[in-house]
């Protein structure tokens, strides 16, 4: 099993889940260390632990699409062929072999609502060794992996790290203009690059880079978000519980599992399931207290299955190389 990260690490790894693009002075500040070890422990993470800095865009800012999430069984022997081939999908925003409910669990994002009955329906059946496919429609977004944290800091130290956070998600429906979706692509593969290499890359001045990414930032069109293995920061086991529920408890229960300490990502689903909730737990005795407990104080919770992650190859966009547990 993959060792924790040293306790310098991890409360850096902490200082950016609160403030993904703070500068390497008010991290400094804020850590007590000096600026050249927060260079150096930003280095090490990024090059042997695979920690990026991405941007997430609320799916209904992105385009007309929403995701789907899709569970796959495989031929015997085929379930790491099918998920290296799933993550190759433009459309992959999350991709792991799991056991339980099936081999491969994936969250697949169209750009276009008009192109997810063929990415659904010839695309995926069509790679080898996908013997049968589940998928759900998501509906609305409780939690995200940008909300998960550590809890190591402190009130103080988190107030400090607060004042240079980005802007809340928005709650209505909003589109990016031409230079904005150039920017937020940028943003999405690093999420802590400057004006000046922003404006490189979408081809505008460093001002109007500085103008509109501040501008991003602040309405939350953009939403920052550190991205490192859960394993790496103590929490091993990861879980896809799919939850049934009675009829008018599905956002009541959705809005109360995204407020628990183990929720990276929960959402209202259209299927056979009417919540995903996507945990971190530290050890099998944790989820097993979340099982029996935590869904025990909702009457609503009709029926639930459970997918343990194994490997993970993809994370919101970003390619993972983890071996397996």
């Amino acid at each position: 099993m993959t060792d924790t990260l040293e306790a310098g690490d991890l409360d850096l790894v902490a200082a950016l889940q609160i403030a993904p693009r703070a500068g390497v002075r008010v991290l400094a500040d804020v850590l007590g260390v000096s600026t050249g070890t927060v260079s150096r422990r930003m280095t090490r993470l990024r090059d042997q632990h695979g920690m990026r800095v991405v941007g997430q865009v609320p799916w209904w800012v992105a385009g007309d699409a929403t995701p789907h999430h899709v569970w796959i069984s495989t031929a015997p022997g085929r379930t790491d062929a099918v998920a290296t081939a799933i993550a190759e999908l433009d459309e992959a925003q999350f991709v792991a072999t799991t056991t339980g409910r099936a081999d491969v669990y994936c969250i697949l994002h169209p750009a276009r609502r008009a192109a997810a009955a063929a990415l659904l329906t010839a695309t995926l059946p069509s790679i080898p060794g996908v013997a049968h496919t589940h998928s759900e429609l998501g509906l609305h977004r409780y939690q995200s992996g940008s909300s998960w944290r550590l809890d190591r800091l402190g009130e103080d130290r988190e107030r400090r790290l607060m004042a240079h956070r980005h802007g809340a998600a928005p709650t209505g429906p909003g589109r990016l203009g031409a230079d904005e979706a150039g920017i937020a692509r940028v943003l999405q593969r690093d999420g802590r690059a400057s004006a000046a290499e922003i404006a490189r890359e979408a081809g505008m001045s460093a001002s109007t880079a500085y103008r509109l990414t501040q501008s991003l930032l602040e309405r939350g069109l953009v939403q920052p978000r550190i991205e490192i293995e859960p394993a790496l920061l103590g929490h091993p086991l990861e879980a896809v519980v799919s939850l049934s529920t009675s009829a008018g408890t599905m956002q009541e229960i959705a809005t109360a599992l995204s407020t628990h300490p183990s929720a990276r990502y929960v959402s209202t689903v259209a299927g056979t399931s009417s919540v995903i909730h996507h945990g971190l737990f530290r050890h099998e005795d944790d989820l097993s207290d979340f099982l029996a407990r935590d869904l025990g104080r909702h009457p609503g919770v009709t029926r639930f299955e459970i997918s343990i992650v194994l490997r993970v190859l993809m994370r919101y966009w970003t390619p993972r190389a983890v071996p397996a547990r």
